[in-house]
């Protein structure tokens, strides 16, 4: 099967795209993750994902180039760790079409190829059912569960970690 999905790195070309994107999503979004949702916010986006130790991916639609999600790999450390952790969302009306699943692959294929990482872990807030099922689709393992992990739109929340080994 062709692939649906192509990856690209974010640039302040795509400012308006992109707000639109996260405004159109903000019912889908809600409570689980609080995207850049201003210019300023969606500038420091960029600056941040092309920085030594963070790296973004815009996943787009290859047939119309339409926005479809955003992939971040962060707190990227090299050395003898190898590490990173995988932060995702999708945008409505693309949620559920396993668009996310292909995109996802993509950048774990870069995370453990030219990235040379060893190690990619995703915190999942428990009632996050269909970000759990992608997670475990994409062959991730659970590793535990942290209370109050991550303070997401001002509240402390509960994360399930999941990991992924490169030899995995």
């Amino acid at each position: 099967m062709a692939a649906r999905v192509r990856l690209e790195r974010p640039t302040l070309r795509s400012t308006a795209e992109f707000l639109a994107a996260v405004h159109r999503s903000r019912k889908l979004h809600a409570p689980w993750v609080k995207a850049p949702s201003t210019e300023a916010a969606y500038c420091t986006f960029v600056r941040r994902v092309r920085t030594h130790n963070h790296v973004g991916y815009l996943i787009r639609l290859r047939g119309s180039g339409e926005l479809i999600g955003v992939v971040g790999i962060s707190e990227i450390v090299h050395g003898s760790l190898r590490s990173a952790y995988l932060g995702y969302y999708a945008f409505a009306p693309h949620e559920r079409q396993g668009l996310m699943m292909e995109g996802l692959s993509l950048v774990i294929k870069r995370a453990f190829g030219p990235l040379r990482l060893h190690r990619l872990e995703a915190n999942v807030q428990p009632g996050n059912r269909a970000s759990l099922k992608l997670i475990r689709r994409l062959g991730f393992r659970r590793e535990g569960y942290s209370p109050r992990y991550l303070k997401v739109l001002g509240r402390w929340r509960d994360h399930e970690r999941w990991a992924l080994l490169a030899d995995e």
